[in-house]
């Protein structure tokens, strides 16, 4: 992983924790008495939902998903399936989605749509970023807009990179127009 890579830091640790902090008050105060199961999306947001989850003051059960519509591209495939279901039953159980970052919103729309099919009590979004794209889904528990630019770090990746970084900023074009050049 080369830093020259970053064309620009959006988030330091530091607004992560922050922001951070400020979803779980919310879910704190909206879920409080209350049994909680939190689904995350794998493995972008799973970052994101350790640091949640160990900041709520709540009966909280974790189960996870994989569901893809990128594959190891830059853009969306427009395509979205599920890799990997829930471990348990969601029925009448409130549930909250964890996700990392809202663009097209095409996968966590069919996501929404699919777990409410499960007869869950509740189902709601917390995603930590949203890009300003206009007419996606709005999660009840947001983080951050962002600008429409390819974002890594804090859990965020491109080909699998990145993950680790502790902020997240804005990948230099280059890395992933170099890596399209080679496809074609």
């Amino acid at each position: 992983m080369n830093p020259q890579d970053i064309k620009e830091i959006l988030y330091t640790k530091e607004d992560l924790d922050e922001t951070v902090s400020r979803m779980a008050a919310q879910i704190n105060e909206n879920y409080k008495g209350k049994k909680l199961v939190v689904v995350t999306i794998l493995k972008g947001a799973c970052i994101f939902m350790c640091d949640l989850v160990r900041k709520l003051d709540l009966d909280v059960e974790m189960d996870f998903m994989i569901v893809s519509s990128y594959g190891s591209q830059a853009k969306s495939s427009g395509v979205v399936r599920i890799v990997k279901d829930l471990d348990q039953d969601i029925t009448g159980k409130d549930v909250l989605i964890v996700e990392d970052i809202i663009d097209t919103g095409l996968t966590l729309k069919y996501l929404v749509k699919n777990l409410k099919s499960r007869n869950p009590a509740s189902v709601h979004v917390a995603a930590l970023l949203l890009k300003d794209l206009g007419n996606q889904l709005q999660p009840k528990y947001l983080g951050k807009v962002c600008p429409n630019e390819f974002v890594v770090g804090y859990g965020l990746d491109y080909d699998e990179r990145y993950r680790n970084l502790p902020y997240i900023g804005i990948l230099d074009e280059k890395v992933y127009s170099q890596d399209q050049d080679a496809e074609e």
